[in-house]
């Protein structure tokens, strides 16, 4: 494999390997990497302690890395496409799940603070379907969504 020109980081206050893990576990052509530890204290944490977990997140080069002083925030999210209701459902479910939470148009929080985007495809073929008033119809359908409804935006489409 050709070496990375680039890497996603995400910088979480702790259990970054958690995380990485979760994540290498819920989504396809994602695996962990090494976890790498502090040799010696320093402030905020211990020798021992998880610095940093490399790993590969739908086939991109990801680290995540503990020690954020804040949050994630809305700013940043990772947009995942699905082709089925059923892989929606799936990693909705998955994402949202012990403590974390829906929000508006298919985004969601996982546990750990992150966003993330279930886009399905039919959705953004929808957004660009060529005529306004199917667009418009599905955008409206969209709005009224947290996780996207395949069928829903399937027949908005159509004008049914």
């Amino acid at each position: 494999m050709p070496e990375a020109r680039s890497a996603l980081c995400l910088w979480f206050k702790d259990r970054a390997d958690e995380a990485a893990q979760f994540y290498c576990d819920l989504f396809p052509d994602s695996k962990m990497g090494s976890v790498e530890r502090s040799p010696s204290d320093y402030p905020g944490g211990k020798e021992g302690d998880v610095l940093l977990a490399n790993f590969t997140l739908l086939g991109m080069q990801a680290l995540a890395l503990n020690g954020n002083p804040g949050e994630f925030s809305d700013a940043v999210s990772m947009q995942v496409f699905t082709d089925t209701q059923e892989e929606t459902d799936r990693y909705w479910a998955a994402l949202t799940a012990d403590g974390g939470g829906e929000m508006a148009c298919s985004w969601c929080r996982d546990r750990f603070g992150m966003r993330w985007q279930i886009v399905p495809r039919v959705l953004t073929e929808g957004l660009g379907d060529p005529d306004p008033a199917a667009r418009k119809r599905v955008y409206v359908a969209m709005m009224g969504m947290a996780k996207i409804d395949h069928a829903a935006i399937e027949a908005a489409r159509r004008g049914d």
